[in-house]
């Protein structure tokens, strides 16, 4: 029996101020497929990125995490790659 895919979620934003409220909408909507989210984005003493890059690693049924990185994706300013592992 083939065990289930590990999908990690890598999710680049160009204007994340701008972005906020459709990103948070969709984590809560899939938030039983989230298992961790980790945001990243450059930031200092004199400035910080409007960019951002957030990881998610997630669970559940691959249809419903491929329906969420779609939606995320359908955003402009929102760019979506996976990085799945099989088990075997």
């Amino acid at each position: 029996m083939a065990k289930e895919k590990h999908i990690v979620l890598g999710i680049h934003i160009q204007d994340r101020v701008k972005q906020v409220p459709n990103i948070q909408k969709m984590f809560t909507q899939f938030g039983c497929n989230i298992k961790t989210r980790l945001g990243l984005h450059e930031a200092g003493d004199s400035s910080c990125s409007p960019a951002g890059l957030i990881l998610l690693d997630t669970t559940g049924e691959e249809s419903q995490i491929n329906a969420l990185a779609d939606q995320l994706g359908s955003h402009d300013g929102i760019d979506v790659q996976k990085l799945v592992f099989d088990h075997d």
